[in-house]
């Protein structure tokens, strides 16, 4: 569990509370909480792509992340801009590590400017501070 004074920094720095493995966690019950988990969850996944060496694994995971997140009437579509979704398609035909890059740092912003309020106003968020 992190200190009161580790889980303050997060009310200003999105970055420093998804590096951290507890305040993740905590964003994403929140999250769940709200059914607003997929933007945090396409995160995580973007992440995990960009670590990913094989080829082919990429190429797997990529599929996946699509299907997942982004193709209309996705299980956990993601809102992202018509610009934004055309750009990630057009990356996936030959993926590789940055394919999601611009979509990732879409989902980052929306997630700083609407939900990180919202979490930091939650009890999720009091209980951590105290």
């Amino acid at each position: 569990r992190p200190s009161p004074e580790e889980a303050l920094q997060w009310r200003d720095s999105l970055e420093k509370l998804l590096q951290n493995p507890y305040g993740l966690a905590s964003f994403r019950s929140f999250l769940r909480s709200e059914f607003s988990e997929e933007n945090v969850e396409f995160w995580v996944a973007c992440e995990d792509y960009k670590k990913t060496k094989s080829p082919v694994k990429m190429a797997e995971k990529a599929k996946k992340i699509y299907e997942e997140f982004i193709q209309t009437e996705a299980p956990k579509e993601v809102n992202i801009d018509h610009f934004t979704k055309a750009m990630t398609m057009k990356n996936l035909v030959e993926p590789s590590p940055s394919s999601f890059d611009v979509a990732q740092k879409r989902i980052f912003a929306l997630m700083e400017k609407d939900s990180l309020p919202r979490f930091v106003r939650s009890e999720f968020y009091q209980e951590l501070i105290k």
